[in-house]
């Protein structure tokens, strides 16, 4: 069940991390799926940073935590390749860019309401990201799958959280449990000699001081200058709690923050959280920057003392500093754990299970993500047991099928790069629009 670690990742210049993983953020749409093909492609396949059990182990670890897998799994990068210095600048730029551009869209939301072209923009370059999501899923599967019960978990994994809606946290746990009661009886291979646990538990103590301190110094000054009651002390306290329990992404925190923003604090009116999920969908970044678009609209209308645009650049701000920067320590904390955990046999066979509910997930969310691409109008079914996302036949969009079928072409048989990729689809996306045709 075991698979051997290759030769040890090099060691790779800080600036070099810099401009990949800011290449990384500006191009991270799609959701979970299309950022882990993404890295997958950039880190594993073109500049060979990492082997491929290191970056399964890690997206496997990643599921496990609170906060978003996509963006811990760029910081383990980043830490792996770069040390801590390589994480942080891994796991902000993984965020910065689609932030900003966040920020951007909820400004404009917030003054103008909905702008056509950019949305247009966005249609075109999702269309291209589904290519590259299934490129990503068919090499994962060919690697990872390479035994009957690991097809079977994989198969489980999918029915389990496509058809039953099961929280993938228990999926994955599930699988490990399963891959570890295939290796029962295997003998740990050697460890090495000295105090590595003291050391790791002696590092680990003093990262989680020092990463909560960082965490709660901003929320410390904003509640002792504007005082306890302030919105913005309100929204750091709100999305601090949330960063410490929500585990499987941001639809598992969606019903929650939207309940809680709309019908509590007043934060929105009801429909705008889904307008924010429709932004968040669009820009790059993980899906739970709409946890930003409720910040920002937050601060803008209930700015005192500050203007509308400055409570509004406030609020989104020390939302996404509570939201991800807790993201990123609790990664941090369990870096050293990935590869140590592989050394103990009936360990490892448990990340081999994970490994392959991995897969079902992922291709859970390439085919969540298709049915958004192609179809207008998805409608939620209930049947017993079972819940379907079902299309709308006739709300099919020739327009995103054409492209997507495009982006394929040039990606599979013309073996274009991800930039060129997205940055045609975008292109015949602005065109559709200018013509009347999405």
């Amino acid at each position: 069940m075991t698979e051997t670690i290759t030769a040890e990742p090099p060691r790779v210049p800080l600036a070099t991390v810099l401009r990949t993983f800011l290449e990384i953020g500006v191009l991270s749409f799609g959701g979970p799926a299309g950022q882990i093909a993404l890295m997958h492609r950039m880190l594993v396949d073109d500049r060979r940073w990492l082997d491929e059990k290191r970056f399964l182990d890690a997206l496997n670890m990643s599921m496990l935590l609170p906060g978003p897998e996509a963006q811990q799994l760029a910081t383990w990068c980043g830490w792996r390749v770069a040390g801590i210095g390589g994480a942080l600048v891994a796991g902000s730029l993984f965020v910065l860019p689609g932030a900003a551009m966040m920020a951007v869209l909820a400004y404009i939301y917030a003054a103008y309401g909905k702008v056509d072209a950019v949305e247009a923009l966005f249609f075109g370059i999702k269309a291209g990201v589904l290519a590259i999501v299934i490129e990503a899923l068919i090499k994962v599967g060919r690697r990872a799958l390479k035994t009957p019960l690991a097809w079977g978990i994989a198969a489980a994994a999918f029915l389990a959280i496509f058809f039953l809606r099961i929280p993938y946290p228990l999926i994955v746990l599930a699988a490990g449990v399963a891959g570890w009661l295939s290796a029962r009886g295997a003998l740990p291979s050697t460890m090495p000699a000295g105090t590595v646990h003291d050391r790791l538990a002696r590092r680990t103590l003093g990262l989680a001081a020092a990463g909560a301190a960082i965490w709660a110094a901003p929320i410390l000054v904003v509640a002792l200058t504007l005082g306890p009651t302030h919105v913005l002390v309100t929204i750091a306290a709100f999305f601090s709690k949330l960063a410490v329990v929500t585990f499987g992404g941001a639809y598992a925190a969606l019903a929650y923050v939207a309940q809680q923003a709309v019908q509590v604090h007043g934060w929105l009116a009801p429909g705008e959280m889904l307008d924010g999920l429709g932004l968040a969908e669009t820009t790059p970044g993980p899906l739970v920057l709409v946890m930003e678009f409720v910040g920002f609209l937050a601060g803008w209308r209930a700015p005192a003392p500050f203007g509308p645009l400055t409570g509004g650049l406030l609020g989104a701000g020390i939302t996404i500093w509570t939201t991800f920067v807790p993201s990123m320590l609790w990664i941090l904390l369990a870096a050293p754990l990935v590869e140590r955990i592989g050394r103990i046999p009936a360990a490892a066979a448990a990340l081999t299970g994970i490994t392959a509910a991995v897969v079902g997930v992922i291709l859970n969310l390439t085919v969540w993500f298709a049915l958004h691409v192609f179809f207008r109008d998805i409608t939620e079914t209930t049947l017993g047991p079972l819940t379907l996302d079902l299309p709308r036949l006739a709300s099919a969009d020739p327009a995103a099928i054409l492209f997507a079928a495009i982006a394929a072409y040039v990606l599979f048989a013309r073996h274009w790069t991800i930039a060129a990729t997205v940055g045609l689809t975008a292109t015949l996306g602005l065109a559709a629009h200018g013509l009347g045709l999405s």
